[in-house]
């Protein structure tokens, strides 16, 4: 039995921490005491995906609720507690496994005690044909599930390889599927001809609940986002200037891409904005032929940010083989790691370039980050770690993992930091995605060909995805 929830036992420790105790330890009156009441509960299927259900019912005096759920006839697993607003309630169960019968019990809880409504049965579809399929295994995974893009689908696995979550996208998700820290999914899918494409926020009820854009009708990069609990996000927008490079032996007139970030309100106010042309120097001698050689030069090609330790950006430029921290008041850039305008000395690394082509740039801690560095070892794609000693100037490799496999990511790809020293490494289009002790050995993998995972992630919970998860 594979059920997403927390064990039946644990429900009497909840109904204690909500307070349900109090009015036999005599800190309430038992006669102005009353429970719960739950009235015309019902269960239905989620049309967007067969592995959740939604309960609803009508509830009184409710500060919130748990839905005990199981395999009929067993209930031996419970959601996560939800806050009741009002007088009826929705909840989500998720996680199930498909074209099985299931039985469900919504649990109200307040003060005085709780109340348990009708034992509710219901039966679970076939999974979609076109939906992938996975095998995973290890011997140490760290806790959850992975999250990433696949096909038309946005995916979440558990540690079998097993799909608990997914959502369809008409034209799939544009390779990059997120848990995001306000506790949805983000993709930035393909939009019509002529038109600008949005990201899109996806609850875990398989609801949209909002479009995210940059500013200026500038296109947004599908390669990351930030989506703050406070409703502001982080985004990389697409720049195109034209520049007189006939000094580079380009045109007076030349098309080039860059790279800006933008911090927006909720409500869509620019709350900071970055251009690179107006704080990098536009030299295409450093770009590789193949960037500098299309109608619009290809000049940064940011796809990574992340909000460092000290509130300042880190953003990472692909084809200026560069990690760039930049003030988040002034918008001054601190400092430039690797590349051809690099400002540091790279210890323990391969060679004085450091890491070329990365991607998945994160900050792990005070002067921390780690990235796929994608051509530093011609034999495999590595992890690494770095400490950045900003007075010193030295940037010293502190860790590098590889697959034994030799996988090599010529695109995409990404890191994530875990608890104990762990790390999960999607290898983009090398075919793979695996985890690592800190001792850099294999304690989890997705098995056989995976084909092209551009991000994956952990994330410890179905129902709050990335809340509290390392980026």
């Amino acid at each position: 039995m594979r059920l997403r929830g927390v064990r039946s036992a644990a429900l009497g420790a909840l109904l204690v921490a909500s307070g349900c105790g109090f009015a036999n330890d005599g800190f309430l009156e038992p006669a102005a005491c009353a429970k719960p009441v739950v009235s015309r509960a019902a269960i239905a299927a989620n049309p967007t995906n067969v592995l959740s259900a939604f309960v609803t019912a009508n509830v009184g005096r409710a500060d919130s609720a748990v839905i005990e759920f199981g395999l009929n006839p067993a209930m031996e697993s419970v959601t996560p507690s939800f806050p009741v607003d009002g007088d009826t309630v929705r909840a989500p169960v998720l996680g199930l496994d498909p074209s099985a019968e299931y039985n469900a019990q919504l649990v109200a809880i307040n003060d005085c005690g709780s109340t348990r409504g009708e034992v509710l049965t219901f039966t679970t579809g076939p999974l979609p044909n076109d939906l992938p399929t996975y095998a995973a295994a290890g011997a140490d995974p760290s806790p959850g599930f992975v999250v990433f893009a696949a096909g038309n689908y946005g995916l979440v696995i558990d540690n079998t390889g097993r799909v608990v979550w997914y959502h369809r996208f008409a034209n799939g998700p544009g390779l990059n599927f997120q848990p995001q820290p306000d506790g949805r999914y983000a993709a930035r899918p393909p939009a019509a001809a002529g038109a600008i494409p949005s990201w899109v926020e996806i609850g875990v009820d398989g609801d949209v609940a909002r479009t995210l854009g940059c500013a200026h009708g500038y296109p947004p990069r599908f390669h990351d986002l930030i989506a703050e609990p406070d409703g502001s996000y982080w985004l990389l927008c697409d720049e195109t200037r034209t520049l007189d490079l006939s000094g580079q032996g380009a045109s007076p007139q030349a098309r080039v891409l860059g790279t800006a970030v933008q911090h927006r309100a909720a409500a869509g106010d620019v709350l900071f904005e970055w251009s690179p042309f107006d704080h990098l120097e536009v030299d295409v001698s450093i770009l590789e032929t193949a960037d500098r050689a299309t109608p619009v030069i290809n000049w940064t090609h940011g796809n990574a940010l992340d909000v460092d330790s000290d509130g300042n950006l880190l953003v990472s430029f692909r084809n200026l083989n560069e990690v760039t921290k930049i003030d988040t008041r002034t918008g001054a850039v601190m400092w430039r790691l690797g590349g051809a305008r690099n400002q540091f000395t790279f210890e323990n690394a391969a060679s004085n370039a450091g890491f070329a082509r990365q991607h998945g740039l994160r900050a792990t801690g005070r002067g921390q980050l780690m990235l796929l560095d994608n051509l530093g070892d011609p034999l495999a794609s590595r992890a690494e770690r770095f400490e950045v000693d900003t007075a010193r100037r030295v940037a010293r490799l502190s860790a590098s993992y590889k697959s034994p496999a030799g996988l090599i990511a010529q695109i995409g790809g990404n890191t994530q930091s875990l608890a104990g020293g762990h790390t999960l490494v999607s290898f983009g289009n090398g075919d793979g995605v695996e985890e690592y002790d800190a001792q850099g050995n294999v304690v989890w993998r997705m098995m056989g060909d995976t084909g092209y995972i551009f991000r994956a992630e952990r994330i410890r919970s179905l129902y709050r995805p990335g809340v509290g998860d390392p980026r």
